[in-house]
């Protein structure tokens, strides 16, 4: 796939509406895109947005279980953890300590 497809860009303007402090899943953005399968194609869309003009904050996208999976493709080894850090999210061991009180709903928050 390529950047301008029509699913990558949906996953962009998602992942563009997390408030800063908060996090969500690539399975939720999945099921708010009517693709509730598709957890691994937003991963894709978003290793792919760190080449884009427009910042798209991917660091927010965590797995179901609010850890870190997408962190290798940030530069540095703690730049996810980092950038999380700095929006109050605390990390442990990779994971998002709390994941429940920071998690950010697309199906409920944009509908």
């Amino acid at each position: 796939m390529k950047a301008d497809d029509g699913f990558f860009t949906r996953v962009y303007q998602v992942t563009s509406q997390i408030p800063e402090g908060r996090v969500t899943s690539y399975g939720a953005i999945a099921k708010f895109l009517g693709m509730p399968g598709s957890a691994r194609m937003v991963g894709w869309a978003l290793n792919n947005s760190h080449y884009l003009k427009d910042f798209i904050p991917a660091h927010r996208v965590v797995n179901r279980n609010g850890m870190l999976t997408g962190k290798h493709h940030f530069p540095g080894v703690n730049t996810m953890e980092e950038l999380l850090e700095s929006e109050g999210i605390k990390v442990e061991n990779d994971k998002v300590l709390n994941f429940e009180s920071f998690f950010w709903d697309p199906n409920k928050e944009l509908v």
